[in-house]
Protein backbone atom coordinates (compact mmCIF):
# COMPACT_ATOMS: atom_id res chain seq x y z
CA UNK A 1 0.00 0.00 0.00
CA UNK A 2 2.77 2.53 1.03
CA UNK A 3 4.51 1.56 -2.18
CA UNK A 4 1.51 2.39 -4.24
CA UNK A 5 0.75 5.71 -2.60
CA UNK A 6 4.60 6.46 -3.14
CA UNK A 7 3.96 6.14 -6.85
CA UNK A 8 0.65 7.77 -7.00
CA UNK A 9 2.35 11.28 -5.36
CA UNK A 10 6.05 10.65 -7.55
CA UNK A 11 3.27 11.04 -11.10
CA UNK A 12 1.87 14.27 -9.02
CA UNK A 13 5.09 16.05 -8.99
CA UNK A 14 5.57 16.98 -12.77
CA UNK A 15 1.68 17.72 -12.78
CA UNK A 16 2.53 20.26 -9.67
CA UNK A 17 5.62 21.70 -11.27
CA UNK A 18 3.72 22.15 -14.44
CA UNK A 19 1.07 23.90 -12.74
CA UNK A 20 3.28 26.40 -10.66
CA UNK A 21 4.77 27.15 -13.76
CA UNK A 22 1.97 28.10 -15.49
CA UNK A 23 1.37 31.09 -13.14
CA UNK A 24 1.95 34.70 -14.23
CA UNK A 25 5.26 36.41 -12.99
CA UNK A 26 4.47 38.51 -9.97
CA UNK A 27 4.48 41.50 -10.90
CA UNK A 28 7.52 43.95 -9.53
CA UNK A 29 6.98 46.63 -6.96
CA UNK A 30 8.05 50.32 -6.87
CA UNK A 31 11.08 49.18 -5.13
CA UNK A 32 12.40 46.20 -7.55
CA UNK A 33 11.29 49.00 -10.59
CA UNK A 34 13.51 51.82 -8.71
CA UNK A 35 16.54 49.30 -8.58
CA UNK A 36 16.03 47.80 -12.09
CA UNK A 37 15.57 50.71 -14.23
CA UNK A 38 16.76 53.83 -11.79
CA UNK A 39 19.21 53.30 -9.78
CA UNK A 40 22.33 52.51 -12.54
CA UNK A 41 21.57 57.04 -12.84
CA UNK A 42 19.80 57.92 -9.34
CA UNK A 43 21.87 55.49 -7.39
CA UNK A 44 20.35 53.34 -4.42
CA UNK A 45 19.67 56.10 -2.55
CA UNK A 46 18.00 57.87 -4.92
CA UNK A 47 20.57 60.83 -4.77
CA UNK A 48 22.08 60.75 -8.45
CA UNK A 49 25.48 59.35 -7.72
CA UNK A 50 24.56 55.89 -9.52
CA UNK A 51 27.27 54.12 -11.67
CA UNK A 52 26.27 55.01 -14.62
CA UNK A 53 26.05 58.90 -13.84
CA UNK A 54 29.54 59.63 -14.55
CA UNK A 55 29.00 58.98 -17.98
CA UNK A 56 26.24 61.39 -18.69
CA UNK A 57 26.64 64.91 -19.33
CA UNK A 58 24.52 66.08 -16.61
CA UNK A 59 23.87 64.68 -13.47
CA UNK A 60 21.00 62.80 -12.60
CA UNK A 61 18.17 64.45 -10.27
CA UNK A 62 18.70 63.85 -6.43
CA UNK A 63 14.93 61.99 -6.18
CA UNK A 64 15.26 62.42 -2.25
CA UNK A 65 14.18 66.13 -2.82
CA UNK A 66 10.89 66.28 -4.97
CA UNK A 67 8.84 66.88 -2.06
CA UNK A 68 7.18 70.26 -1.99
CA UNK A 69 6.78 72.08 1.43
CA UNK A 70 3.82 69.52 2.36
CA UNK A 71 6.63 66.35 2.04
CA UNK A 72 4.29 65.36 -0.89
CA UNK A 73 6.33 64.89 -4.23
CA UNK A 74 4.38 66.26 -7.46
CA UNK A 75 3.12 63.15 -8.69
CA UNK A 76 1.72 63.64 -11.91
CA UNK A 77 4.85 65.83 -12.90
CA UNK A 78 7.08 62.57 -11.71
CA UNK A 79 5.17 60.24 -13.53
CA UNK A 80 5.16 62.24 -16.34
CA UNK A 81 8.87 62.85 -16.23
CA UNK A 82 9.25 58.48 -15.77
CA UNK A 83 7.36 58.01 -18.71
CA UNK A 84 8.82 59.61 -20.90
CA UNK A 85 6.83 62.98 -21.58
CA UNK A 86 8.39 65.67 -20.63
CA UNK A 87 11.95 66.98 -20.94
CA UNK A 88 13.58 69.20 -17.76
CA UNK A 89 14.10 73.05 -18.16
CA UNK A 90 17.65 72.46 -19.78
CA UNK A 91 15.76 70.11 -22.36
CA UNK A 92 17.24 66.82 -21.51
CA UNK A 93 15.00 64.08 -21.34
CA UNK A 94 15.48 60.68 -19.47
CA UNK A 95 14.97 57.94 -21.76
CA UNK A 96 11.29 56.29 -22.31
CA UNK A 97 10.65 54.09 -19.73
CA UNK A 98 7.00 53.64 -21.21
CA UNK A 99 7.53 50.41 -22.85
CA UNK A 100 9.46 48.44 -19.79
CA UNK A 101 6.85 49.52 -17.47
CA UNK A 102 3.39 49.03 -19.87
CA UNK A 103 1.12 46.51 -18.16
CA UNK A 104 -2.35 45.16 -18.63
CA UNK A 105 -2.91 45.78 -15.03
CA UNK A 106 -4.02 49.45 -15.09
CA UNK A 107 -5.53 51.35 -11.56
CA UNK A 108 -7.35 54.59 -11.50
CA UNK A 109 -5.00 57.15 -10.35
CA UNK A 110 -6.53 60.82 -9.54
CA UNK A 111 -3.57 63.25 -9.59
CA UNK A 112 -5.74 65.91 -7.88
CA UNK A 113 -8.10 67.13 -10.34
CA UNK A 114 -10.79 64.95 -9.34
CA UNK A 115 -10.75 62.70 -12.17
CA UNK A 116 -9.48 59.39 -11.55
CA UNK A 117 -7.57 58.32 -14.83
CA UNK A 118 -6.79 54.76 -15.70
CA UNK A 119 -2.79 54.86 -15.17
CA UNK A 120 -0.55 51.80 -15.52
CA UNK A 121 -0.13 50.26 -11.99
CA UNK A 122 4.03 49.93 -12.21
CA UNK A 123 3.94 53.88 -12.95
CA UNK A 124 2.06 54.46 -10.23
CA UNK A 125 4.20 51.94 -7.86
CA UNK A 126 7.68 53.32 -9.02
CA UNK A 127 5.74 57.46 -8.20
CA UNK A 128 4.96 56.28 -4.42
CA UNK A 129 8.22 54.67 -3.65
CA UNK A 130 9.92 57.97 -4.73
CA UNK A 131 7.31 59.24 -2.17
CA UNK A 132 9.26 56.75 0.46
CA UNK A 133 12.82 57.86 -0.12
CA UNK A 134 11.81 62.20 0.19
CA UNK A 135 14.79 63.67 2.76
CA UNK A 136 12.89 64.43 5.97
Amino acid sequence: MQLRTLALIASLIPLAACVKSALPEPEPTGAQDFANYCASCHGAGGKGDGPAAAGLDKKPADLTQLAGPDGKIPMTRVMSKIWGYTRAPDGTLMPRFAPLLESDQMVLFDSGDGIPTPTPRRLVQLAEYLQTIQAK
